[in-house]
């Protein structure tokens, strides 16, 4: 399997947001709040750390939303997660286990697209906004951050290879082997994928921003340097700002 994609970037600030899961009220109070609130500027760098889509109602709209938010903000990057990885396999695109596509919330994802869920994959491709194909077939795999020791993926990195010897199978899906073993890459990851009911924070191993919106519980957003937690809890329109001991200890 080919090694994935590492590719780097940089901000002045920089806000990471975990899983969506076609949630799209919270995310939309999430992103106006970094517009608004804490004043987001064109210097400021915004990763989406992947799984946009299954489970929740408004899959579609979730992508619409992302999609409008780049355009204000082109340094917005988008890092695709294992329910991505699933949907382009199940439309004949590559990717992992898209056989268990529909039953892993994709039959929610095509009906907020208003696909027949007994449409074949290639009338579900026909079916979707060519912005959206285009979306899909872009996100990006490992994103590290210049100057600085952090890197981001959806699910993890395997601790048994190089940082650029990872492949998509790791990034989109590993979960016990990265969660409960140290690494030696000498960077903190950012990633998402497994929920907790808080943010998981193994320094100066991991961060994990996964907290559950699509079961209940909350979307969770970080500026990794300051260390400023940013969240909005299901169905709701208030925003939670509170602080995690990150920055200061040498880690980035």
């Amino acid at each position: 399997m080919a090694a994935s994609t590492v590719t780097e970037a940089s901000g002045e600030r920089i806000y990471a947001i975990g899983d969506i899961h076609g949630c799209v009220d919270e995310p939309a109070v999430l992103l106006d709040f970094l517009e608004n609130s804490e004043g987001l500027s064109d210097r400021d760098l915004v990763i989406f750390l992947g799984d946009y889509i299954d489970r929740g109602p408004d899959s579609k709209g979730v992508v619409d939303l992302g999609l409008e938010f780049k355009k204000r903000w082109p340094k917005t990057r988008f890092l695709k997660g294992n329910h991505e990885d699933m949907m382009l396999d199940f439309l004949g695109f590559g990717g992992h286990l898209g056989q268990a596509f529909l039953y892993n919330g994709g039959l929610e994802t095509i009906q907020s697209y208003g696909i027949s869920v007994f449409a074949p994959p290639a009338e579900m491709v026909s079916a979707l906004p060519p912005a959206h194909f285009k979306f899909f077939c872009e996100l990006e795999s490992i994103i590290a951050l210049s100057g600085k020791n952090i890197v981001f993926v959806h699910a993890g990195l395997n601790p048994l290879r190089e940082l650029h010897a990872q492949n998509d199978n790791d990034v989109f899906w590993i979960r016990d082997e990265f969660l409960h073993n140290i690494h030696s890459f000498e960077k903190t990851v950012v990633f998402a994928h497994t929920p907790h009911q808080e943010i998981f924070v193994h320094l100066p191993y991991k961060v994990g921003l996964d907290t559950g919106l699509v079961f209940g519980n909350k979307l969770s957003c970080i500026e990794v340097l300051s260390g400023k937690l940013i969240q909005v809890r299901r169905q709701s329109r208030e925003v939670e700002v509170s602080a995690v001991e990150l920055a200061g200890k040498g880690y980035f």
